[in-house]
């Protein structure tokens, strides 16, 4: 059994039990958490898609909530002197376990 559920504009595969990184929520670590928007839900070899969304709901647990490895971006211009800027970035995430499908 697998639901397919939408969150932070994308969408993730899940099953009961896997950990996954999603983008940051806002909830403390320890908490529960409900996805309602599942796009689709695969339940003994019958698929269900919802029109967006079916009505079932995937219940998960935060585990952590921190930031990504910090990237660089460079950005510059070409024969231009003084057009250069160096910045970081670490994205926010949160990591859930996925405790159940209703």
């Amino acid at each position: 059994m697998y639901a397919i559920i939408e969150t932070g504009g994308k969408q993730s595969q899940v099953q009961v039990g896997d950990i996954i990184r999603i983008e940051k929520l806002g909830v403390e670590e320890g908490a529960d958490y409900t996805f309602d928007k599942v796009v689709a839900v695969n339940k003994d070899d019958k698929l269900t898609v919802g029109s967006p969304y079916t009505g079932t709901t995937v219940s998960a647990k935060v585990l952590k909530n921190g930031r990504g490895k910090k990237i660089t971006v460079f950005t510059y211009k070409s024969k231009i002197g003084s057009s250069h800027k160096k910045q970081g970035h670490r994205q926010a995430f949160t990591q859930v376990e996925i405790t159940a499908i209703n």
